[in-house]
C-alpha cells in the first residue's frame, strides 16, 4: 500500500506545481493579448485555481469513481473556507474592502442554491451536468462584464464620485498578473502546466482509489478528505501569499471564485461523464456543511457598513470547524 501513498503524495506535489505553472502561463498569455489584469484575475486565475479539481473529478468519473469527483467538488469548498481562509486569517487577519467581492457573494449563494436544487433528487445525471456546465459559461461572461463595467466606471467617472475606482482588486491583480513573459514563454508554461496537471491527476486518482479499497472507505470520503485537501493546496498557497503581501481582497477572492467554479464546472463533470445515484451522506452531511460555511463566510467577510474582517479568532474557529468535520467523516465514513 506504500506505493499508493507515494502516488498520492507525488500526485499532490506535481498537481500544485503544475496548477501554478498553468495559471502563470495562461495569465501572461492573456495579458500579452491585451486582456486587462482585472478580467484575467477574475476569470483565468479564478478558473485556473479550480483546474486541479476539474481534472481530478473528470478522471475519477471516467475511471468509474464518480463519488470521488463529487466528494472532491464539495470537499474542496469546505476546505477552501474552513482550512484555507482559517489558516490564512490565523497567520494574517484579513480585511475585505472590495466592492467587486460584494457583488460576487450573492452570486456564490445563487450558485450554491442551484447546485443544491439539482442534487435534491438524490442523483447527479447528464441533465444536471449540462445545467451546471452552462451556468459555468454564464458565470464567466458575468465576470467579464463585471470587470469591464468596473474598468469603465474607473475610467469615465471622477474618482471622488466612484466607489469602483478605488477597488483594491484592480491594483492587486495588476501587481500579480505576470508581465515579463514573452508570448512564446507563456504558451510553453501553459501547455506544460496543463500536461503535468493531467498526468499528476491520473497519478493521484490511481493512488486514492487503491487507498480507498485498502482502508474500506467510500470513494466519496476519499474525495472529501485526501483529494479535497490536496487540490485545495494551490488556493492555500495563493491566499497565504496574498495576505502576506497585504492583498487581503485577493486572498478572499481566490476562495470565492474557486468555490463558484467547484460547484459548477467541477461538479458538472461526474454528472456528464458517469451519471450516478448520490450517497445519502451527500445531502444529509456534506452539502449542509457547504451551505453553512458559505453563510459563515458571508457573515464574516461581507462588511455591511464597514470593511469585512476575518480576525485570528474567527480563523481559529474555522480551523476548529474543519477539524471537527474531518473527525465526523472519520466516525461516519467507513463502508
Amino acid at each position: 500500500m506504500w506505493m499508493s501513498w507515494l502516488a498520492v503524495l507525488g500526485g499532490l506535489i506535481f498537481l500544485v506545481w503544475s496548477a501554478e505553472r498553468f495559471v502563470h502561463g495562461a495569465a501572461a498569455l492573456a495579458r500579452n493579448l491585451g486582456v486587462s489584469p482585472l478580467i484575467i484575475g477574475m476569470t483565468i486565475m479564478g478558473f485556473g485555481t479550480s483546474a486541479p479539481e476539474m481534472l481530478v473529478s473528470g478522471i475519477a468519473a471516467s475511471s468509474g469513481n464518480p463519488g470521488m469527483g463529487i466528494g472532491n467538488a464539495l470537499g474542496s469548498n469546505i476546505a477552501n473556507i474552513a482550512l484555507v481562509l482559517g489558516a490564512t486569517a490565523l497567520i494574517m487577519p484579513l480585511t475585505v474592502d472590495s466592492g467587486i467581492l460584494r457583488r460576487e457573494f450573492p452570486v456564490l449563494f445563487a450558485v450554491t442554491l442551484l447546485a443544491g436544487a439539482l442534487l435534491l433528487d438524490g442523483e447527479l445525471d447528464r441533465f444536471d451536468g449540462t445545467i451546471l456546465l452552462g451556468s459555468t459559461a454564464l458565470l464567466v461572461f458575468w465576470m467579464i462584464w463585471l470587470g469591464k463595467r468596473s474598468q469603465s466606471v474607473t475610467t469615465d467617472v471622477h474618482p471622488a464620485t466612484s466607489l469602483e475606482t478605488a477597488d483594491p482588486l484592480t491594483s492587486e491583480f495588476e501587481r500579480e498578473v505576470p508581465a515579463s513573459l514573452s508570448t512564446g514563454q507563456a504558451i510553453f508554461w501553459a501547455v506544460l502546466g496543463l500536461v503535468a496537471l493531467v498526468l499528476s491527476s491520473k497519478l493521484l486518482v490511481w493512488g486514492a482509489v487503491d487507498i480507498a479499497r485498502e482502508l474500506g472507505v467510500s470513494d466519496l470520503v476519499i474525495g472529501l478528505t485526501i483529494i479535497a485537501i490536496g487540490t485545495s493546496l494551490p488556493e492555500l498557497a495563493a491566499s497565504v501569499m496574498s495576505a502576506l503581501k497585504g492583498e487581503d481582497d485577493m486572498a478572499v477572492g481566490n476562495v470565492i471564485g474557486s468555490n463558484m467554479f467547484n460547484l459548477l464546472a467541477v461538479l458538472a463533470l461526474p454528472g456528464l461523464i458517469a451519471p450516478s445515484i448520490l450517497e445519502p451522506a451527500v445531502l444529509q452531511r456534506d452539502f449542509p456543511v457547504v451551505v453553512g460555511l458559505t453563510l459563515v463566510l458571508f457573515l464574516m467577510a461581507y462588511g455591511f457598513r464597514s470593511p469585512g474582517r476575518i480576525n485570528r479568532l474567527e480563523g481559529g474557529l474555522l480551523l476548529a470547524g474543519f477539524a471537527g468535520y474531518m473527525a465526523w467523516l472519520g466516525m461516519t465514513g467507513l463502508n
